[in-house]
C-alpha cells in the first residue's frame, strides 16, 4: 500500500495521517471550502477541494471521491468515522473501482447498519438483544400496541441510524403519540429510511462496548472494552478503559459475545460491539459500529497497539498482528474526553474562530485535535474541538491528571464543555465508578438546584 485517500476531515483526518506518515504511505486529502485552512489539508502529501461547505455538497458526495481517488491512482480509501464510513455503497463502488476500501465488506456493513436485521443477526448468533420488536412499525398505532406489549419506558429509534438525533425515551403513550411522526421525519432526513423499532429501556444501565478486530485469515480477538455511560442527549462525550464497577467474569462473557458477533458476520477490520448492561451485569446487544470509533485512542492507550496501523495492514490482505488472544494486554487506565465548541450548560453549538489555544504544563497527554489556533469552528460539522487522552497506572491517578489539564487548559474564541469536565470531574457519583447513563444528566440537574436555592 502506497498511497491512501482519507474520505474525512479534522483530527480523524489528523490521526490517519499520522499513521500513514509512519509507514511510508502517502495520502489524499479531500476538504470543503469552509475546512481548506484546518491542519489536515497541510499535513497531507497532496489536498484537493471536494466542493462547498454543505456537506451533501462535499464530504457526501461519494462518486466524485471515488474519480478523485481514480485520477490520483490510490491504492486504497480511509473513510474515518461518520460520514461515508458505514455506506454500504460507497465501499461497493471503491471495490469496483479497483480500490481497497479501509473497513469491512459491504455486505457486513449492510446487514450490521440496519438495526432491526442485526438484531435478528444476533439472535440467531445466540448473543442477548434487549426486548423491543422485530420489524419495523408502519403505523403509531403498531407502536402503542408494541409498547404496551414491552411494557414502557422505551426507546423508539431509527432503524437505518443511531445517536441522540435518531432515537427518544418515551416513558408513557403520551409521549410516544407526541414523537412517533418527528422520529420518523428525522429518520427519513438524515439516514435515509423513516423504519423505526421500539426497544425496552434498561433502567439504571451503563453503555459499555467492545473493541474487535478480525483479518481475511480467520483470526479475530477483542482488545477489551470501553465504558461510555458518560452521555448528554444519547451522544458520548467521556469513554474510559477499563469500566470500573464490572467484575471480570461478566467482562470475559462481554468478550466471549462479541467475538462471537465478529464472526457470525464474518467481519473484517476493525469494529465495535455496544451493549447495554444493568445493574445485574446482565447484558444486550445494542448495535455494531463497522468502523473505527471516535473513542478508539482509549484502546490504544491501554493496549500500545496503533488501530489505525492494524487497519491498513488488514486491509493490505496481512493477518493481524498480534492474532493469539492471551498476546493482547491492558494496562493502566484511560479516559477520552471530546472537547466540544459549545456552551457547556445548554449544548448549543459555539461556532467561531479559536483566538487562543493552550493545553497548559502537564506531560504524557495526547492531544487528538481537528483545529488550531487561528482555525475557525464552523456550524456546518460536528463542533469536536479536540480529543483529550489521559492514562496513568490507576483509575485514581488518570482522574487526577486530568483535573490538572483542565485547571490550566485555556481554549478562547469560542464556548467549550472544559468548565464542566472539570466540575463533573470532582463529582461523587462519577468518581465512585459506580454510574450509568444518567449520570450527567443528574449530576447537572443537581447543579441547577444547588444554584437556584
Amino acid at each position: 500500500m502506497k498511497k491512501v485517500l482519507i474520505a474525512n476531515r479534522g483530527e480523524i483526518a489528523r490521526r490517519i495521517i499520522r499513521t500513514c506518515k509512519k509507514l511510508n504511505i502517502e495520502t489524499v486529502a479531500i476538504y470543503s471550502e469552509a475546512d481548506q485552512e484546518l491542519p489536515y489539508v497541510k499535513e497531507a502529501d497532496y489536498a484537493f477541494l471536494i466542493g462547498p461547505s454543505q456537506v451533501q455538497q462535499s464530504y457526501l458526495k461519494a462518486d466524485d471521491i471515488i474519480e478523485l481517488a481514480k485520477r490520483e491512482q490510490v491504492d486504497a480509501i480511509h473513510p474515518g468515522y461518520g460520514f461515508l464510513s458505514e455506506n454500504a455503497d460507497f465501499a461497493r463502488k471503491a471495490e469496483a473501482a479497483g480500490i481497497l476500501f479501509i473497513g469491512p465488506k459491504p455486505e457486513t456493513i449492510e446487514k450490521m447498519g440496519d438495526k432491526i436485521g442485526s438484531r435478528l443477526t444476533m439472535i440467531e448468533a445466540n448473543v442477548p438483544v434487549v426486548p423491543g420488536t422485530e420489524e419495523g412499525l408502519n403505523s403509531l398505532e403498531a407502536a402503542k400496541e408494541a409498547a404496551s406489549a414491552i411494557g414502557y419506558p422505551v426507546m423508539l429509534k431509527a432503524s437505518a441510524g443511531g445517536g441522540g438525533i435518531g432515537m427518544i425515551r418515551c416513558n408513557d403513550e403520551a409521549t410516544l403519540i407526541q414523537h412517533f411522526d418527528s422520529i420518523k421525519t428525522r429518520a427519513k432526513s438524515y439516514f435515509g429510511s423513516d423504519t423505526v423499532f421500539l426497544e425496552k429501556f434498561i433502567d439504571a444501565s451503563r453503555h459499555i462496548e467492545v473493541q474487535i478486530f478480525a483479518d481475511a485469515h480467520g483470526n479475530t480477538v477483542h482488545l477489551f472494552e470501553r465504558n461510555c455511560s458518560v452521555q448528554r442527549r444519547n451522544q458520548k462525550v467521556l469513554e474510559e478503559s477499563p469500566s470500573p464497577n464490572f467484575p471480570q467474569e461478566a467482562k470475559e462473557k462481554l468478550f466471549e459475545a462479541a467475538v462471537n458477533a465478529a464472526k457470525a458476520v464474518n467481519y473484517v477490520n476493525a469494529g465495535t460491539v455496544e451493549f447495554i448492561v444493568d445493574q445485574n451485569h446482565q447484558f444486550y446487544f445494542l448495535e455494531m459500529n463497522t468502523r473505527l470509533q471516535v473513542e478508539h485512542p482509549v484502546t490504544e492507550a491501554v493496549t500500545g497497539f496503533d488501530l489505525v496501523e492494524w487497519q491498513l495492514k488488514v486491509a493490505a490482505g496481512e493477518e493481524l498482528p498480534v492474532k493469539e488472544q492471551q498476546d493482547i494486554k491492558s494496562n493502566g487506565h484511560a479516559f477520552e474526553f471530546r472537547i466540544y465548541a459549545e456552551d457547556p450548560k445548554k449544548f448549543f453549538p459555539s461556532p467561531g474562530t479559536i483566538t487562543n489555544l493552550s493545553w497548559g504544563e502537564v506531560k504524557d497527554i495526547r492531544i487528538d485535535s481537528g483545529y488550531e489556533e487561528g482555525n475557525k469552528v464552523t456550524p456546518f460539522y460536528d463542533p469536536m474541538i479536540s480529543k483529550v487522552i489521559i492514562h496513568a497506572e490507576n483509575r485514581k491517578l488518570a482522574i487526577e491528571k486530568a483535573q490538572k489539564l483542565f485547571s490550566s487548559a485555556k481554549i478562547e474564541g469560542v464556548k467549550t464543555n472544559i468548565p464542566l469536565f472539570h466540575e463533573f470531574l470532582e463529582a461523587e457519583s462519577f468518581k465512585s465508578g459506580i454510574y450509568s447513563t444518567s449520570v450527567l444528566g443528574e449530576w447537572m440537574e443537581n447543579q441547577r438546584e444547588e444554584v437556584s436555592k
